[in-house]
């Protein structure tokens, strides 16, 4: 049975027939709508975040929901398209008289439907994680991830560390990719490193053979790939194919996925990824002394919650940031006491707050200044965070051998 494609709703607690007849009448619930990625090509990610919401709101209701009130959560598959997204969250906010909305999964659709949530001015707490749709002088939107322009920091510190100079970048053309490239080049930079090759390519492109000649050429030690999970998969088993071998290769929104692993095997050996959170979280200490998980309160229970509710589903940082999308909306409804959208946007300017996902804080424009990034390293068959060191387990495998070298 699906996950998705019903309305969850938790009824009121035990009571005589008479009273919780009542009970429902005085206080109808709190109704929460979205739409997310449940199929098309961003699902792999959108079917995770929405089990976050589900979660959280299956909490909520289980501590005696918000006001007195239960939650009610209502989702439609938006199947991955922006003009699907704007219809649907008309339909809930219109039609389904909905009181609030969790964001959608990714920048195209949130920059889509945010015209809609700043008309009928509803906060909107996203995934999306590109800057410049936050700078478009919206009042109601806010993000939860850090900028994708800081998203291969950790890749461009490591290689500057182990002597490496020559950078290239590639990315598909849409919204979060050619934010993660911009800030790729501009970390680059920072670091010494010097750009030698920069290309996009469209979305939905399989044949990366062309790009990846040029790259074979132009032979540079360091390959970062603004990708989503498609994209990153074909561009790998490209390289396997051609032989293309940088001493460091990083994705995002991919190599964080146990499926990346699944369906790549050893091919993805060596991969580094960006991530704003793992599970592993929990239990690792920094300086061995000092638990992580401090920084993130409720993780440990989210986590054992996540297993326990989802048995063998996927479980990634899309999961923990529906979680806490969640978690920030309701603290905004608790602290003003309504349901009125102005209102909640202006206590969620002015929240300080750290959530499962870790801190949350944003500037005026509802860009993140408190979220941290991660970056990971597939090592025989398991993530392993590897930046900042601080944080960082484990050591990066360094570098990464020639194809013809592996076994």
């Amino acid at each position: 049975m699906s996950y998705f494609g019903k309305i969850w709703a938790v009824s009121v607690l035990a009571l005589p027939a008479w009273a919780a007849a009542l009970v429902v009448e005085a206080q109808p619930p709190i109704r929460i709508g979205a739409s997310l990625s449940l199929t098309g090509i961003y699902a792999a990610f959108g079917q995770n975040q929405g089990r976050g919401y589900q979660l959280c709101v299956k909490h909520m209701n289980e501590r005696g929901g918000v006001l007195g009130r239960k939650l009610e959560f209502i989702v439609y598959d938006d199947q991955s398209q922006p003009a699907a997204g704007v219809r649907l969250y008309e339909k809930l906010i219109r039609h389904e008289k909905v009181d609030a909305v969790f964001g959608p999964y990714g920048s195209p659709i949130t920059d889509a439907v945010a015209d809609v949530t700043e008309k009928y001015r509803m906060p909107l707490v996203t995934h999306a994680g590109t800057t410049s749709i936050f700078r478009k002088g919206r009042k109601f939107m806010f993000m939860l991830f850090p900028p994708g322009e800081v998203y291969f920091e950790g890749l461009m510190d490591l290689a500057a560390k182990k002597g490496l100079k020559r950078v290239a970048v590639i990315n598909e053309d849409t919204f979060f990719p050619r934010a993660v490239a911009r800030g790729a080049v501009e970390l680059a930079g920072k670091k010494g490193l010097v750009l030698v090759f920069q290309e996009a390519y469209p979305k939905g492109t399989t044949d990366f053979s062309a790009i990846l000649r040029k790259l074979g050429v132009m032979k540079p030690d360091v390959l970062a790939a603004g990708t989503y999970f498609d994209d990153a998969v074909a561009i790998l088993r490209q390289m396997k194919e051609l032989g293309v071998g940088p001493r460091m290769y990083g994705v995002t929104l991919a190599a964080d996925l146990p499926k990346f692993y699944a369906i790549l095997g050893r091919t993805a050996e060596f991969v580094y990824g960006p991530t704003p959170w793992e599970p592993e979280l929990v239990t690792l200490r920094a300086g061995g002394l000092i638990p992580i998980a401090r920084q993130y309160p409720g993780a440990r229970d989210f986590v054992d919650s996540y297993r326990r509710e989802f048995p063998g589903a996927d479980f990634s940082y899309n999961s923990a940031a529906g979680y806490a999308i969640c978690q920030i909306l309701v603290e905004a409804i608790k602290r003003t006491g309504s349901l009125d959208g102005p209102k909640m946007r202006d206590a969620i300017l002015k929240l300080d707050l750290n959530t499962v996902f870790g801190a949350f804080r944003v500037d005026q424009d509802g860009v993140q200044i408190a979220g941290k990034m991660l970056t990971l390293q597939w090592q025989d068959g398991k993530k392993v965070i590897v930046w900042p060191e601080e944080l960082a387990p484990g050591k990066p495998r360094f570098p990464t051998p020639p194809w013809s070298q592996r076994p």
